[in-house]
């Protein structure tokens, strides 16, 4: 019974490779060469045999056939954008959280290439315990970094929000006050240290108001999966 047992997984781990071979070269097809198609269906391949989310691959390929980018320049984003993934797992295991959710990866990967040390974004998802989500947390400090927050600074504030017990809404409008805060004439820097100063003034309040903050605006999206793995 075992040895069928483990036939049985075998079959479907194989389907399972087919179908996503055949969904990267359909989502490629045509918007690419053949060979970058299938270079990157190889690296595909190895994301998923790791554990890894395979979707930022695609996207990184499509966005750089989309852009005229050259096939091989394409590739080697592709592995670039794999090596993140792997070094966000990698560090997610070692602080012992399950790396079975592709969001939290994702995230983490994105935390990492705006600047964030992987160790540190493992250890800002190992502190995300509800109602703060691990991946969202992540964008966050990862949105912080890609603004030019120093990556010190990033993840003080972010801990610091989580730490005060702040709502995930207010986690979430961290950038937006950076932004308003920048545009207003402060380096990224004093921005983020604006944050630090205006928290812990009790979960209802934004996280800048009091500190030459504008408060938080309810329009426009939080940080997303869309915003992962910029050229």
């Amino acid at each position: 019974m075992r040895t069928v047992g483990l036939v049985v997984l075998l079959a479907v781990a194989l389907a399972g490779r087919i179908l996503a071979q055949g969904d990267v070269a359909a989502r490629l097809g045509g918007r690419l060469p053949p060979a970058v198609v299938t270079a990157v269906r190889q690296l595909a391949d190895s994301a998923a045999a790791r554990g890894l989310p395979v979707d930022p691959l695609v996207d990184k390929a499509i966005e750089g056939g989309a852009k005229g980018v050259p096939g091989e320049r394409v590739v080697a984003a592709v592995r670039v954008v794999l090596n993140r993934l792997g070094q966000a797992a990698t560090a997610l295991r070692a602080a012992g959280l399950p790396t079975s959710d592709p969001d939290v990866i994702e995230a983490a990967a994105f935390a990492i290439s705006a600047g964030l040390d992987a160790r540190a974004a493992a250890e800002l998802a190992r502190r995300s315990r509800a109602p703060y989500s691990p991946a969202a947390t992540l964008r966050v400090a990862g949105t912080l970094a890609a603004l030019g927050v120093p990556a010190t600074e990033t993840v003080q504030v972010v801990q610091q929000a989580i730490a005060g017990g702040q709502s995930p809404g207010a986690l979430l409008n961290l950038p937006q006050e950076v932004e308003a805060s920048v545009a207003r004439g402060a380096s990224p820097a004093a921005a983020a240290a604006g944050l630090g100063q205006g928290q812990g003034r009790g979960q209802g309040q934004g996280l800048g108001q009091g500190q030459g903050l504008p408060s938080s605006s309810p329009h426009g999206p939080p940080p997303g999966k869309g915003q992962s793995h910029k050229p």
